[in-house]
């Protein structure tokens, strides 16, 4: 299982229509609730956050802007 950590950024890998969002879009992880369970919030370029959502670690891609020493 992927360990994401608080301030972690993230994409959703999968459409959800009830909460207005759509797969590409990019939150970040406020706390984790369960193992394997975080809370993520989803914001606009102001800074508004438009969704606060519970998802698994399988509903997210964990994004990356440095190198990391595994995939080198």
């Amino acid at each position: 299982m992927q360990l994401i950590k608080p301030f972690a950024v993230v994409a959703l890998m999968e459409d959800l229509p009830s909460q207005k969002l759509q797969r590409g879009q990019v939150g970040t992880v406020l706390e984790e609730l369960a193992p394997g369970v975080y809370e993520i919030e989803f914001s606009d370029m102001v800074g508004k956050t438009y969704a606060t959502v519970a998802l698994r670690t399988d509903q997210v891609m964990k994004l990356h802007y440095e190198r990391s020493v595994e995939a080198a």
